[in-house]
């Protein structure tokens, strides 16, 4: 019989859908960056503000710079859901073709080509962890960090079946001043800016590396 199944499918979209509801409400009116994963809602302060959004605006323009006119590197809303599996992520670069933009709602994550995020001081598992298994779960080729706390980051790739789930096969990764490559596109990572160690000053303020 399928009806425990169903009732159980049917369960966790009324409670995925409960938390959409409490995040789409929070819109603008909280500080920090909610969203959903398989434990519930997360909420990433993304403090320091200003290197984390310098990382952001930096990728940005690199890669924009060595893509074509179709593809961008959106920063900003709205989210990437996929609600069968309970997740809704937004990630800090969104690597897409203009065409997939199109329309209202969330973005599909399948039609991502890469997601790129910037490490934040306050929750960085939410980063390591939570959405390099997140990921690869919902169809997002490529996942890209950047880590300014160590200046160090990761491109991962490949997704392929393992018990746990769908996982990244590839993974390299490389230290600031290196070039990576994101998908097709190979970028600069020279003085993307740093975190300051706690205690040695204003830690908003962005340190080249």
């Amino acid at each position: 019989m399928t009806i425990a199944p169903d009732n159980a499918r049917q369960g966790a979209s009324h409670l995925y859908r409960a938390m959409r509801d409490f995040v789409e409400s929070t819109d603008g009116t909280l500080p920090g960056k909610f969203e959903i994963t398989k434990e519930g809602i997360v909420l990433d302060m993304v403090s320091p503000v200003r290197p984390h959004e310098l990382t952001a605006l930096h990728l940005r323009k690199r890669l924009e710079k060595v893509m074509p006119e179709e593809i961008v590197a959106h920063t900003g809303e709205p989210d990437v859901e996929m609600e069968p599996e309970g997740i809704m992520r937004r990630p800090d670069v969104m690597v897409i073709a203009l065409a997939d933009m199109e329309g209202d709602g969330a973005f599909d994550p399948l039609t991502l080509i890469a997601a790129i995020e910037i490490v934040s001081r306050s929750n960085p598992d939410n980063d390591w962890v939570t959405k390099m298994r997140d990921y690869p779960l919902i169809g997002i080729p490529v996942y890209a960090i950047f880590d300014p706390r160590t200046g160090t980051g990761a491109v991962l790739t490949d997704i392929h079946a393992t018990p746990e789930g769908p996982r990244y096969a590839t993974r390299k990764d490389f230290v600031y001043g290196e070039d990576v490559t994101i998908a097709e596109w190979t970028i600069s990572t020279e003085n993307l800016p740093r975190y300051k160690t706690v205690g040695t000053g204003d830690a908003d303020e962005p340190s080249a590396s």
